[in-house]
């Protein structure tokens, strides 16, 4: 009989999460099959604890132990649903790989995804964020998120429409403790319009030496990119992107405009967005260190762990700088990363 689930007690976390820092789960819940979710649910030691759905660990921040249940996601499996010919919709398990997942549909000729090449994490964590990068959101091809719902016990499926897609923000991010993501399903074409416009797509793809690009050929770009820009959380411990990109009224942008020369500012849905980076860098914090906890030499909108830094530390930072960013700009950062 297989085995569903695995369930560990007093668990370390230090390698559950890309910033390495140092923590532990009182229980840690491994789920290998989406219908063993109730049954560990229903487990003495899981009911009267906190829970934390945990993916890679690449969007959180551990500021000390968490004294509930982590689980883990690990239902695997990517296939395709139906294909009209000029389009296919696929499903992927939660436990997907997220860049593992972009570089399928790559190899079977689909468009769409490309642009959120090399995005750490897994497909269970990109609807919560709505992850984004280089001009695309994951709202933008995803038509249903199917999630286990702990407050009416059962599994449920969300249309694009009821996920409350915005930037870095969705339903699931809004009641974290509510829903556990299973699988997601995302309608992808065999021939879209590229989307190039966004900063240095375009001049890498020229740096490559190609002037008709393919979706695979901005996927490369793209990782090119990233490679260069963000360090690798294989190498130093990091989050990616601590800090969202504020988004102010047209308003507020022309006033820190004028008085900011150089301040980049971008068409928003609802005024324009800001570069947190720019932002940070402007306020000195980009490559500092203290001890190791610090800003990377790469990119400013990024926090590093050089080696032995705790979760405390590293937020305390995030909030000196959050605090200067304030003062200078009159703008408050919100962070990314979900802080325990």
């Amino acid at each position: 009989m297989p085995v569903h689930y695995t369930f560990t007690p007093d668990a370390p976390l230090t390698r559950r999460n890309t910033f390495r820092v140092p923590a532990r789960a009182a229980w840690l819940a491994e789920i290998h099959a989406a219908a063993a979710i109730p049954e560990i649910l229903a487990l003495p030691q899981v009911k009267n604890l906190p829970l934390l759905v945990l993916g890679e660990g690449s969007n959180v921040l551990f500021t000390r132990d968490f004294d509930g249940v982590v689980i883990l996601v690990n239902a695997r499996g990517i296939e395709q649903l139906r294909d009209d010919g000029d389009s296919t919709l696929i499903r992927a398990a939660a436990g997907e790989n997220w860049n593992g997942l972009v570089r399928w549909t790559l190899a079977q000729g689909l468009c769409g995804l490309e642009n959120l090449s090399l995005i750490p994490g897994r497909v269970g964590a990109a609807p919560i964020q709505n992850i984004g990068a280089y001009g695309v959101e994951l709202s933008e091809t995803l038509e249903t998120v199917e999630a286990y719902d702990r407050e009416q016990g059962k599994s449920v499926r969300f249309s694009r429409a009821q996920c409350g897609f915005s930037y870095r923000q969705s339903a699931f991010k809004q009641q974290p403790d509510r829903w556990i993501i299973t699988a997601i399903e995302s309608r992808l074409h065999r021939s879209s319009p590229l989307k190039l416009d966004y900063a240095g797509v375009r001049e890498e793809l020229s740096v490559m030496g190609i002037a008709q690009p393919s979706a695979m050929d901005v996927a490369n770009a793209v990782c090119r990119l990233r490679l260069r820009k963000l360090p690798d959380p294989s190498v130093i411990g990091n989050a990616g992107s601590f800090f969202k990109n504020p988004v102010v009224s047209e308003d507020q942008a022309t006033q820190l405009q004028r008085k900011h020369a150089g301040l980049p500012a971008f068409n928003a849905t609802d005024g324009k967005k800001l570069s947190a980076a720019w932002l940070i860098e402007s306020c000195g914090w980009k490559g500092f260190r203290e001890g190791d906890a610090g800003v990377s030499d790469k990119h400013a909108l990024v926090l590093v762990n050089h080696g032995h830094a705790t979760g405390a530390q590293i937020w305390a930072l995030a909030q000196r700088i959050r605090d200067s960013v304030q003062e200078k700009f009159g703008i408050r950062l919100e962070s990314e990363p979900r802080i325990i």
